[in-house]
């Protein structure tokens, strides 16, 4: 019975053969044993150059992949950083126009109503080209939770569960709400 003594040197060129064994097994050469060592070799450095760059592309494919998600996390942030700019771009008019009903001294009933309804305008239309829209549901329309709130369940001449009156108009933001509608609902007979 030998034994051999598991040294440095021993088990690295044991390392070295099996891995040159194992690469040369799975690139489908077969050793042969008229192949010679330069053969081995040869096969050796070019698997440590596929190796090579294989390992370059992984890394610069790895840091693209970062690159393009930091990108994106910044531009995410930027967009819920930035996204009322439009939004406070058109109620600065509407400012504009209370800041000049105020500095008008000696403004008339009749001139300060008339410059509210101009100021209302635009702010109507500044919501809308925000998405802002209107939930005001006209007497009779069949009640909707989505989209309503009741307040009270009164007797009325029409259908049950449909409104009677609206209390305060509702708002939608692109199709979400942003405030229901409160609203009387006629109760069953």
């Amino acid at each position: 019975m030998s034994t051999t003594e598991n040294t440095p040197e021993t088990t690295a060129s044991t390392a070295s053969t099996d891995a040159s064994f194992e690469a040369l097994s799975s690139s489908g050469a077969q050793p042969s044993a008229g192949s010679s060592d330069g053969d081995v070799q040869l096969k050796l450095s070019q698997l440590e150059t596929k190796h090579a760059e294989v390992a370059d592309a992984y890394l610069r494919a790895k840091a693209e992949s970062e690159n393009t998600r930091r990108r994106a996390e910044e531009e995410i942030s930027k967009a819920r950083k930035f996204a009322v700019e439009s939004f406070a771009e058109s109620m600065l008019p509407v400012k504009d126009s209370l800041e000049a009903a105020i500095a008008i001294p000696a403004a008339t009933p009749e001139q300060l109503l008339e410059g509210v309804h101009a100021t209302l305008r635009q702010l109507g239309s500044a919501l809308e080209r925000s998405k802002v829209m209107e939930i005001n549901p006209l007497a009779g329309t069949k009640f909707d939770p989505h989209q309503h709130q009741a307040i009270s369940v009164v007797p009325a001449e029409q259908e049950a569960n449909t409104v009677v009156t609206v209390l305060q108009k509702g708002y939608l933001i692109a199709d979400r709400v942003l405030r229901p509608a409160l609203v009387t609902v006629a109760a069953a007979k």
